[in-house]
């Protein structure tokens, strides 16, 4: 199999200056143990049925499927953590797809096929991820998997998904610098989100920027682009701190931050982390008025878990429960419906939502649940998605989504601040941004 499948580069794009986004110190934290799994299982192919002298083995290579259509039913996989430090955030996307596969079986299916899925708890483990798709795809002979939240847990299933010619749908914002023919990105790329908002800081008259993440892929290559474009706009970063995300003391990093005196804090921390972040930020005296914070993972779901009001702070999505819409109206409706009037819609869920929506648009296009023909007429399948039309970028297989900032108010909820007004086309690998230097340390 090639290296480039284990670092997450497009296969196309091999030896190209776009690059690895993982560093070794990311392959220390993440990767040295999730690559032995992986490369194993890779090892089996798709029902363990090849050998590593079959060509059709390779990733994208026409690997024979076991998935079977002849029946009136279509057998699919939901990969997300019910359990560990992401659950707080995966369970959400869990609900959506089921609500999501409840509405296409009820209009119908997918071309004529009822949808039965098969769900598995990715334990908030990337090892668990890579081990639990392949036995979707191989064992349960799932036509596609959704799931997945950290970018350790994208880039840990994305050799194996590779190497059966499978598909992955991909719900949450990520860092980019990535794309692959058997994904499908239908959360944001950077140029979609990390930049937006540090448009809108700028905007704000931002001088000093602190930076607070968790020591995983997505934050550390965020915070790259994001110095990168801060030293374009003039904005000075002030601090820079991690916390393992299984971990939830911050108080050492936030003392940092009360010292250096920034005008934002950006924040990319995932999962329950959070919660120890604004603990240790409002414990020390911290201020939406006086160190304001963006966030690239606080959604609707996330906030009331907090357990400190969090009026005032900022984040950067692609949707909020408040968008105003029909389409909108009509998900809020059906999600509160199903799983309580008390429970908030946030965009990772409102995008595993649309990814299942895509998905029967791309089958019912091609006229084929086959992987290569789903890719080969994929571009410009669309879907009236709660947070707006979305369109698939057939290239990078990621789609055109709307930036919008909100703020959050007394009800937990976010008022829009701000909005790129139309969708932004995905640029995953920053080619129109002269600024972007993927070599730089």
């Amino acid at each position: 199999m090639p290296a480039s499948q284990y670092l997450g580069l497009n296969p196309r794009q091999t030896g190209h200056s776009r690059g690895s986004t993982l560093t070794n110190r990311h392959a220390r934290a993440y990767g040295v143990a999730t690559t032995v799994v992986v490369a194993a299982m890779v090892l089996t192919a798709c029902g363990g049925s090849k050998t590593d002298d079959d060509e059709s083995t390779s990733a994208g290579g026409g690997a024979e499927s076991c998935v079977d259509t002849s029946g009136d039913t279509i057998q699919l996989g939901f990969l997300n953590s019910t359990s560990g430090a992401m659950a707080i955030s995966e369970q959400t996307v869990r609900d959506s797809l089921t609500l999501a596969a409840e509405e296409i079986n009820a209009g119908g299916g997918i071309m004529g096929k009822t949808i039965e899925f098969v769900e598995e708890d990715g334990a908030s483990d990337p090892a668990i991820f890579a081990e639990k798709i392949q036995k979707l795809l191989t064992g349960d002979c799932v036509a596609a998997v959704f799931g997945g939240w950290t970018s350790a847990s994208r880039k840990a299933m994305l050799p194996v998904v590779e190497a059966n010619n499978g598909l992955l749908f991909y719900p949450v914002q990520y860092e980019g610098l990535e794309a692959s023919e058997n994904i499908y990105y239908t959360g944001a790329t950077t140029n979609q989100q990390i930049i937006p908002a540090m448009d809108f800081l700028k905007e704000k008259g931002v001088k000093t920027l602190f930076l607070a993440g968790s020591d995983y892929v997505f934050p550390r290559t965020a915070n790259k682009i994001i110095k990168q474009y801060a030293a374009e706009l003039g904005i000075e970063i002030v601090g820079e701190e991690y916390v393992p995300l299984d971990k939830d003391d911050w108080s050492t990093q936030v003392a940092k931050i009360v010292e250096a005196k920034p005008d934002f804090v950006f924040n990319t921390i995932n999962g329950s982390s959070n919660v120890g972040f604004i603990k240790a930020y409002y414990e020390q005296g911290l201020t939406a008025e006086t160190s304001p914070i963006i966030s690239v993972s606080i959604a609707e779901e996330e906030a009331p878990a907090m357990g400190v009001d969090l009026t005032g702070q900022y984040a950067s999505w692609n949707y909020f429960q408040t968008v105003e819409s029909p389409a909108n109206d009509t998900f809020v409706a059906a999600f509160k419906a199903k799983f309580g009037e008390d429970r908030p819609t946030s965009d990772p869920m409102e995008a595993a939502y649309t990814s299942l929506y895509l998905y029967k648009a791309l089958v019912e296009k091609a006229e084929s649940f086959e992987v290569d023909a789903i890719n080969e007429s994929a571009d410009g399948v669309s879907f009236a998605a709660p947070e707006g039309e979305v369109t698939i970028n057939g290239d990078n297989h990621h789609i055109a989504k709307t930036s919008l900032i909100g703020q959050i108010n007394a009800d937990k909820l976010f008022d829009i601040v701000w909005s790129s007004e139309t969708p932004i086309e995905p640029d995953p690998f920053l080619e129109g941004y002269d600024w972007w230097d993927p070599s730089a340390s």
